[in-house]
Order: structure tokens, then sequence, then C-alpha cells
């Protein structure tokens, strides 16, 4: 290797000290080896395979698949295998009695929510996860430290920690549940492999790389929207907070321009704003001259309010509606009294704050 190194910087003389330290790189990493079992392979070990290769590192890594020690020994980084971990050498395996770990075990600072057992996938997330986002991110997106800490955690809790507690057992529920799902990604990924009796003889290395390709297109989906979609729209409720006073003095009416996913940051930075509870209502453009006013649930997923729409208008709608209400452009309020309708923006802010009034 210094030989070849001595070789290039020869021929380096007159190029850039850069140019020179990535083709040092470039030979550094070459011949690189990840590391896994042979034989039926999960959905744990190829999503933790096709993570690393996005890694400069190991982007052009050969994947070793045995369980022979020897062979193993020859791995930059072995995952799935081997009964051991350790960060400092690289191994990544999860079988052990003894082992234990969780995102939160390992990432205290993240907090002490996440109590799925670590696969090989999460294992590697763990570590390297933050690398793979910034390798992946869309171009032209600049992931502050604040916004890959959140895309971080969540692109773990909607797809890595499904990987770790299907590896290792951990059910959905306490109880029986009342159906199964047989579709999720493990269950196609598992699909790939060679059936018991089947009479082909089928090169498993090679549909191990199929099966990278199926996992991939679930994780790139999965970053991207955090990224492009998600991480946007908590912007846009952040700013809308900031600025609820400007549309009513109370601080209780929140107001977007448009319709999109607004629960859960709500939610969210209320906890991280102090505002816990304060938002009543939210007001959205549905579509042309459509706007929606919608009491804020108690929980994201639930349908009590924390403060209803005037009751007198349940189930009442159009003229009749703006009639009761006594304000023009009314289309709805619904039965329960959880979301109701207006022409106008400001229609709909005038139904927002009678309610905040109504007994």
């Amino acid at each position: 290797m210094f030989k070849n190194i001595y070789k290039l910087s020869k021929l380096c003389k007159k190029s850039s000290f850069r140019y020179f330290s990535a083709n040092i790189n470039l030979l550094k990493y070459q011949n690189m080896k990840i590391g896994t079992h042979d034989g039926v392979f999960h959905c744990d070990e190829v999503l933790a395979c096709f993570m690393l290769k996005q890694l400069p590192e190991y982007k052009d890594a050969e994947i070793v698949r045995s369980r022979d020690p020897e062979k193993l020994s020859t791995c930059d980084i072995v995952v799935d295998v081997g009964a051991e971990f350790d960060h400092q050498k690289k191994r990544y395996d999860h079988h052990q009695r003894e082992f234990k770990e969780t995102l939160s075990t390992l990432r205290p600072e993240l907090g002490d929510k996440y109590k799925i057992k670590l696969s090989s996938a999460g294992l590697v997330y763990t570590f390297y996860g933050e690398d793979v986002l910034k390798q992946l991110a869309p171009k032209g997106h600049l992931l502050t430290s604040e916004d890959l800490r959140l895309i971080y955690k969540k692109v773990y809790e909607n797809i890595v920690e499904e990987m770790d507690a299907i590896d290792n057992g951990v059910p959905l529920t306490d109880d029986k549940p009342r159906y199964k799902i047989r579709t999720h990604l493990s269950a196609r990924v598992h699909r790939l492999n060679p059936e018991w009796n089947s009479q082909s003889n089928s090169n498993v290395d090679e549909i191990f790389v199929k099966a990278m390709a199926l996992v991939s297109e679930e994780f790139l989906y999965t970053v991207n929207y955090f990224i492009s979609v998600w991480l946007p729209a908590r912007d846009y409720v952040k700013s809308a907070l900031e600025e609820r006073s400007e549309d009513h003095e109370s601080g209780e009416i929140v107001v977007f321009k448009e319709r999109f996913p607004w629960k859960e940051h709500l939610f969210d930075l209320e906890q991280e704003l102090g505002l816990v509870g304060e938002i009543k209502f939210a007001i959205f453009n549905d579509k042309i001259d459509s706007w929606r006013v919608q009491a804020v649930p108690v929980e994201p997923n639930s349908f009590v309010t924390r403060k209803p729409l005037n009751k007198s208008w349940w189930g009442v709608r159009d003229d009749q509606l703006s009639k009761a209400a006594g304000i023009k452009g009314c289309i709805f309020c619904h039965s329960t009294g959880f979301i109701g309708g207006n022409t106008t923006k400001t229609g709909a802010l005038a139904m927002a704050i009678n309610s905040l009034n109504a007994v």
C-alpha cells in the first residue's frame, strides 16, 4: 500500500493537496469487506448492509456471507453474525444471551423512550445513522444539527425500530392480535429466499443484492419523506405558532394557509415551546373558497377535543348554519363539533372565535 501511495504522490506533485488526499482515501477504501452470515437472510442484516454501503468507506465493499470465523476475521466490519458486539472492533451481532442494548441505552442523549432490543440494523443505525442520512439527504436540503437529530429519531421510529422488533420477536401488542400483517418489509424480504423445496440452484448471494434493492426503496422513501415533506411541515407549524397572536389576541387559534399534516407537529412543538394545551382551533385552506376550522384533539389520534365548535351548530349546514351563527359563508359543522367549514378565512376565524367564547 505504501508503494502505491509513493507512486501516487509523484504523479500528483503538481496537483492540489485536496486531490492528493482524495486519492489516498480511494486507496485506503480499496478491498473493504462487509461480513454477514450465509444461508437464509433476514431484513435486519439486509438493511444493515444497505446502510453501510451508503457510506464512502463501504460504498464499493464486498459483502462476504459466511459463518466461518476465519473468513469473517478478514472483514473490516461484521453484522448479524459472530456472537460479538464491539463498536471499536466494528462487530455488530445481537444474538448473544447477554445482549440487551437498545437505542436509548447506547444513545442516552436521545431519551429513554426506545426500549426495543436492537437488531444488526439497529446497531448499524445507532452508530452510523447520522452519516447515512447526510449521504442520502436530497440536494439542496442543508440539515442543521437540530434537523439531523429530529430526522435521525423519526427514521428510526418509522422503519429501523420495526426491523429491530420483528427480528427480536417483539410482538406488536401484549394481547392476541385480531389479524396478522403478512405484507410488511421483513416478510417481503423473507419471501425472496428460495423455498425449502425449490428445485432451482439459486445464487443466494445474488438474491441478497435484490433484497438490498428492495429495502432501499422503503428506506430511501422514509428518509426523503422526513427531510422533504415532514421537516418543512414542522417549520411551517412552528412559524404559525409564533405568529398566532396576529390572527387572534387569545393565542388559542393557529392559522395555516393550506391543508397539510399538522397535528403531530403541533403536539411536539407545544411541548418544546411550553404551550401544552393552549391551542384550541386550527384553521386551514382546504381548497378554493373552502376554509376549515378544526378543534384540536386532546391527543393526535383522538376525536375528543380540547374545545369543540359551538354545540348549537352541530350537524347544521349552509344558510341555516350561517343564520344560526350570525356568520356569512358557513358550509357545515360536523355532528360531533370537531370540524366545520366556511367559504372564507375570515368566516372560519369568526367560527373559531365564537366557539372559544361559547359555553
